[in-house]
């Protein structure tokens, strides 16, 4: 046996050997987007012809970002009052494009209508959406480990090219001293 089928012989025994890389959940970078990092806060969102209402829940304070529909724009000057279940709250401006709400305890998980009156100027609108608020997950959620079957079967893997390459060069060294020695 030369040394070219050899090679190609340990090889492919180390090859299939070896066990296969498989991506475990969570590790097979396929075409998904990235996840955010971090908790992302409740919010609603509600649309009519006119304007778009964005309120944005932190605790028991709501944030609203109210633009026009057609460009997009911010509306300044408004009045928003928002009906959340049976109780009205009336907005406050915060800062030029900010209204905010402050309710009495922040909210319970659950889906909660929301009903906004927007005025602005002569224009009037009433917007409706819905609040989702979800448990907040445990940010202290297990690292992914390794089980010690998975580092098992790399060892052994390990183990058993190396002895394939071991025997191969044990042979190789064998066939040449036959060789030589046959010359002589």
């Amino acid at each position: 046996m030369n040394f070219p089928k050899l090679a190609a012989a340990l090889f492919a025994a180390a090859i299939l050997v070896a066990s296969p890389a498989w991506a475990g959940p969570g590790h097979d970078h396929g075409d998904a987007a990235p996840a955010a990092v971090g908790q992302a806060l409740p919010r609603f969102s509600a649309v009519s012809e006119t304007f778009e209402l964005v309120g944005v829940l932190s605790g028991k304070q709501i944030t609203l970002y109210l633009d026009r529909f057609a460009d997009n724009s911010p509306v300044r000057g408004a009045q928003i009052e928002l009906e959340i279940g049976a109780a009205t709250f009336k907005a406050t401006k915060l800062g030029d494009d900010e209204y905010e709400v402050v309710l009495p305890e922040a909210p319970q998980p659950g889906v909660l209508a929301v009903i906004a009156t927007v005025t602005a100027g002569n224009e009037a609108d009433l917007l409706a959406g819905e609040l989702d608020i979800h448990e907040e997950t445990h940010a202290d959620e297990a690292a992914h480990t390794h089980s010690w079957t998975e580092y098992a079967g790399w060892a052994l893997s390990g183990i058993a090219a190396l002895g394939l390459l071991f025997w191969g060069g044990r042979r190789l060294i064998h066939a040449r001293s036959v060789r030589t020695g046959a010359a002589a």
